[in-house]
C-alpha cells in the first residue's frame, strides 16, 4: 500500500500540531528547550525539530514530554477550539475490565508518519495500552528513547526496522518484539508501503 496525497496532508498536519502544542505548553511553563530536554531525557536538537514540525515524535517519547510539561498526552493532538474525545463510560462494567465494541469506533492520534488507533477503553486499574499502529514510509527517524515500562510489537503487514540499544532488527509479518522500555529504542519504516503493527505498552499513555 502506498501513501496518498491526502494521507501525507493528514500526517503533516498532525506533526505540525503536536510541535506547535509542545512549544505552546513549554512557553506556558516558562521552560527553555534545554530545560525541557533535561526533564524529558530527549535532546535539545530533536525537541527543536519536533517543535518546528521537521521531525515527528513517537507516542511514548511524547508521553515523557507531556509528563515534563504536566499535560495529558491527548492535549497535544487537539487545538484550543477542539475538545479532546472524552473517555468512554465504564460505569456499567466492573473496574477490572473493559469491553470495546468495533461498531463504537476508536480514537486515533496522528503524529508525522504514524497513526495510533486505540484498542481499549479506559479502565481505572488497568495498565496496558493496546493499539494498532499504522506507520507510513519515509519521514525522519525519531531519536532513540528509553522510558519506564514494557513494550510489545507484532507486525501484521509490511516490514519494520526496530532498533534496540543501537542494534537494528528487521521485523516481517508474524514477527514480534518484546522489551523492557528503559532500553533506548526506536522504530522506522524504510519500505515504500504502510506497515501495520499491533502494539502494547505500559504504562498507559492516555
Amino acid at each position: 500500500m502506498r501513501t496518498t496525497a491526502r494521507q501525507n496532508h493528514v500526517e503533516d498536519n498532525g506533526q505540525a500540531l503536536v510541535g506547535a502544542r509542545m512549544r505552546q505548553f513549554r512557553k506556558e511553563r516558562g521552560l527553555t528547550l534545554r530545560g525541557l530536554a533535561t526533564r524529558s531525557g530527549l535532546s535539545i536538537g530533536f525537541l527543536s525539530q519536533v517543535e518546528r514540525g521537521i521531525s515527528a515524535i513517537g507516542l511514548t517519547a511524547l508521553n515523557g514530554v507531556a509528563a515534563a510539561l504536566d499535560r495529558p498526552v491527548a492535549e497535544f493532538f487537539h487545538t484550543d477550539d477542539e475538545a479532546a474525545p472524552p473517555p468512554a463510560p465504564t460505569d456499567d462494567l466492573p473496574d477490572h475490565f473493559t469491553l470495546t465494541r468495533a461498531q463504537n469506533g476508536a480514537t486515533e492520534y496522528v503524529s508525522g508518519q504514524v497513526t495510533y488507533r486505540m484498542l481499549s477503553d479506559r479502565g481505572p486499574h488497568l495498565v496496558l495500552e493496546p493499539m494498532v499502529v499504522h506507520i507510513a514510509p519515509g519521514g525522519r527517524r525519531e531519536e532513540a528513547y528509553g522510558h519506564a515500562g514494557e513494550e510489545f510489537a507484532y507486525v501484521v503487514s509490511g516490514e519494520l526496522l526496530y532498533e534496540v540499544d543501537g542494534i537494528e532488527h528487521r521485523l516481517f509479518p508474524g514477527d514480534s518484539l518484546h522489551l523492557r522500555s528503559s532500553t533506548p529504542h526506536r522504530l522506522y519504516n524504510d519500505t515504500d508501503g504502510v506497515t501495520t503493527v499491533v502494539s502494547v505498552v505500559t504504562p498507559r499513555l492516555f
